[in-house]
């Protein structure tokens, strides 16, 4: 058999192996004045990229290669501190005192990035910014060149200079990251759950307009679907901290 014939089979099941399990291109960008070490969770059954967590710089930007129909979180830590082994703690999204979280979620206040890049159902991608765990930096989430439908997740605001005193957690007399109404009153209707784990009985509390105000493309409480969550299909997006507003 001609190298070329051998070659064009080859070349062909190369391209739909790597089509079937590439799923899009995430670049982190720390656009902040000081470092922040972005945490990586995997949903159920999902791998975790970077075993979970590392260093960036201000200035600095990262490259991970996600698989198709990856869903998971990405936060922001702030104010961290690591030994040689990796153990050290954050004041805002540790989480639980490790570098690499691995399969760990943040302690919030924390604001986070989701994502699910296609399903069995559908290849759109979804994604959004959410305050529901509380609020830590500004984070952005959008498709690099745009396409149709694809928006910008995104709370651009430190919402941190505006959060009401029931929500504050200070370090040092610093503001440095705002609570949600869930985590401060610790109640179902807040919580979105037990009665209200359905969007006919939980309603957004004060504080959820609120952040709804300033940060109208972030998810502010539960069920805050209809303006908050994206549709799209880019091969590659940037997640940026501290984005320019």
């Amino acid at each position: 058999m001609p190298t070329s014939q051998f070659l064009l089979p080859l070349l062909l099941y190369l391209m739909a192996t790597l089509s079937s399990t590439y799923g899009a291109q995430l670049i982190l960008v720390n656009n902040c004045n000081e470092s922040v070490w972005p945490a990586i969770l995997g949903g159920a059954g999902q791998p975790t990229p970077k075993d979970g967590g590392f260093h960036l710089g201000s200035g600095e930007e990262a490259v991970m290669d996600m698989n198709e129909k990856w869903s998971g979180r990405i936060w922001g830590r702030q104010g961290c501190s690591f030994d040689d082994n990796g153990k050290g703690s954050c004041d805002t999204g540790d989480c639980f005192g490790q570098l690499q979280c691995k399969g760990k979620g943040g302690i919030p206040p924390a604001t986070v990035v989701e994502m699910t890049l296609g399903t069995s159902n559908s290849p759109l991608h979804y994604y959004d910014v959410s305050l529901v765990d509380g609020f830590n930096l500004p984070v952005s989430m959008k498709p690099v060149g745009g396409g149709v439908g694809c928006g910008v997740a995104s709370c651009e605001i430190d919402l941190n200079i505006c959060c009401p005193s029931a929500l504050e957690v200070k370090i040092g007399g610093k503001v440095v990251g705002c609570k949600s109404a869930c985590l401060a009153m610790q109640s179902a209707k807040y919580c979105c759950t037990g009665d209200y784990a359905n969007p006919k009985t939980c309603k957004p509390t004060l504080f959820a307009h609120l952040f709804k105000a300033i940060c109208p493309k972030a998810y502010s409480y539960a069920f805050d679907d209809s303006t908050s969550l994206n549709k799209c299909r880019a091969s590659r997006y940037v997640i940026t901290f501290c984005p320019p507003s």
